[in-house]
């Protein structure tokens, strides 16, 4: 990985560190239970029916279970499914490495010249097996594996590693990892790696600001994204895990090779406006992986949140309709 790189993705740690769905103000609200699954506690919640068929829904850097729309959930329980969300290592309310510190990007940034091992406390493979280790604890035999940005890395991990535990796979707004993929817009970049105010009325309106400016300027209900990025720090603010987590990403390079190895039913969704994983990184995903299914959203981005109705339902509705299809040709 190239310092370019490098820097593009100490870009996408305050983005997806507060990446956020269009939510109503007063949002649904689920039980969260606590577990240990792969040596981790991991938070989560088990929404619908336990006899139906699972949706285990992954989110991205730096970002909570409360992330997944309201409208994800209703319309997959809806639909006859069973759905699990949860908080990945170093996030949320689930486990928290405190004594590992923060990593250092300068040094991680030497070693990477020197073509020596970034010493990353955990990888995308580890966070892939918190997955695997928390459907075993759920007595879950198989599930749909849905992940969104580095949560779409970590389910195509999943699905590649341990196809016998997986019925399909859904990857949105992510990346193979391939090299030589556009990077972050250099505006998005500049507006994003301005430093993180300290007190919490000032960092939860900066998150604003940043959501506009990765929508193209739009925010399509201000209130609603006001009260998800509020909601958002005061569940959970703990910069050095998404630091940590931003190292795994780092540390796990291509997932190319494993990519071509998936032989389950995929689809992959990205939008033609996403200035932060540009559209070429889904559309290289796709092309990865033998009979994938590319849908790409015209005037999506990457922060739900900013997004408009219409294209929070066309992306729920494909998500839907897809393992549907998937789950039919399945019985």
């Amino acid at each position: 990985m190239t310092i370019t790189r490098w820097i593009g993705a100490v870009a996408a740690i305050f983005v997806l560190l507060l990446m956020g769905v269009q939510r109503p103000v007063e949002a649904k609200e689920y039980v969260t239970h606590f577990t240990h699954a792969n040596g981790t506690s991991i938070a989560y919640q088990d929404i619908g029916d336990p006899g139906d068929p699972a949706v285990v829904l992954i989110m991205g850097l730096g970002a909570q279970l409360i992330t997944w729309p309201d409208m994800f959930i209703d319309e997959l329980t809806h639909a006859g499914f069973r759905v699990i969300r949860f908080d990945n290592r170093d996030v949320g309310l689930s486990q928290k490495l405190y004594e590992l510190g923060e990593p250092s990007f300068l040094w991680a940034a030497i070693k990477d010249r020197l073509g020596l091992p970034l010493g990353a406390d955990y990888t995308l493979d580890d966070m892939a097996e918190d997955t695997v280790g928390l459907m075993d604890v759920l007595e879950i035999e198989s599930a749909h594996v849905v992940g969104s940005s580095m949560g779409g890395m970590i389910a195509q991990l999943v699905v590649g590693h341990h196809p016998e535990r997986s019925r399909s796979l859904v990857s949105i707004m992510s990346s193979s990892g391939a090299e030589d993929l556009p990077e972050p817009g250099g505006a998005v970049m500049e507006v994003i790696m301005q430093p993180r105010p300290k007190e919490r009325d000032a960092a939860i309106e900066r998150a604003f600001d940043v959501f506009a400016t990765i929508n193209n300027g739009g925010v399509s209900d201000p209130d609603a994204l006001r009260a998800f990025v509020t909601l958002a720090y005061d569940r959970c603010y703990y910069p050095p895990g998404v630091s940590r987590q931003m190292m795994a990403i780092w540390a796990g390079g291509s997932r190319v090779e494993v990519l071509k190895t998936i032989r389950l039913p995929t689809l992959v969704i990205h939008g033609t406006d996403d200035p932060l994983v540009p559209v070429q990184h889904g559309k290289d995903t796709a092309a990865r992986i033998p009979g994938a299914r590319l849908q790409v959203i015209e005037g999506m981005a990457h922060g739900l949140p900013a997004f408009s109705r219409e294209i929070v339902s066309t992306l729920v509705q494909s998500v839907v309709e897809y393992l549907t299809s998937v789950e039919a040709s399945i019985r």
